[in-house]
């Protein structure tokens, strides 16, 4: 959450240009402090812009990650459904993908040098909150660690990612149509189902000394999930996919 605080007596009005129309109400989350002490009042803003993204100067031609992590130019947000109608820009998705541009040098995990799993020009999805994001040569980029992405997905289709890490793929089970006693369920009274089945996993987590410990799950495999874990995604075919970490699957049911 951005926050900007005005303190101290010397500060006055004759030093800001216009600013009217920013009020605690239309902020975004951005708090003026001690305000009213210092002999400004609300309608004393005007034009006063909040960037959720932090704007790289032009003189800046390059940026270098460093560690592990990774910066990648966010895939531009759909302004159309399937169906060809635009959307306004209130119903855009927020964009969970992107292309890596830049990789920092890796870490040290005990004795072992680890590098980035992802090189320079591949696809990937990371979580929906992860990293920082950054205007950068005009375009939106997300500077993340490696650990925050999901996994590389090279088509448009949700089935075909290849997770990272302790990251597991899985087809979630489609919701009951009818309750127990055969009551037809509306969309609002399906619960979220938390049962599906692992279409593909990561290579592993890394141990203390660097090396890669297998998943106990395997593709096929019908497991029992957290219900609020992981991200949500739509296939092509309309089904419902979720990546999440291994440790967010609590049984494998059989």
């Amino acid at each position: 959450m951005a926050s900007i605080q005005f303190t101290g007596s010397s500060i006055s009005t004759r030093r800001f240009p216009s600013f009217q129309g920013l009020s605690p109400s239309r902020t975004s989350g951005v708090s003026l402090v001690g305000i009213s002490s210092i002999g400004l009042n609300q309608r004393s803003f005007r034009g006063l812009v909040v960037r959720a993204a932090t704007v790289v100067a032009p003189k800046y031609t390059s940026i270098k990650p460093l560690g592990d992590r990774v910066l990648a130019k966010i895939k531009t947000a759909e302004e159309k459904t399937v169906g060809g109608i635009l959307l306004p820009s209130t119903a855009q998705t927020k964009p969970q993908g992107g292309e890596v541009v830049e990789v920092g040098e890796g870490r040290t995990i005990g004795l072992n040098k680890v590098e980035i799993s992802v090189k320079t020009g591949t696809q990937i999805v990371y979580s929906k909150y992860a990293g920082t994001e950054l205007e950068f040569n005009g375009s939106n980029h997300l500077l993340l660690k490696e650990d925050d992405i999901v996994g590389i997905l090279e088509s448009d289709d949700i089935k075909d990612l290849k997770p990272l890490n302790d990251r597991v793929l899985i087809k979630v089970a489609e919701a009951e149509e009818k309750t127990a006693g055969g009551l037809l369920l509306t969309e609002a009274a399906k619960e979220k189902p938390s049962i599906g089945t692992v279409i593909a996993v990561g290579p592993g987590p890394l141990d203390e000394q660097g090396n890669r410990k297998p998943l106990t799950v395997t593709p096929g495999n019908t497991v029992l999930y957290s219900k609020y874990a992981g991200n949500d995604f739509k296939g092509s075919d309309g089904s419902d996919y979720i990546a999440l970490r291994a440790s967010d699957i609590m049984a494998v049911l059989s």
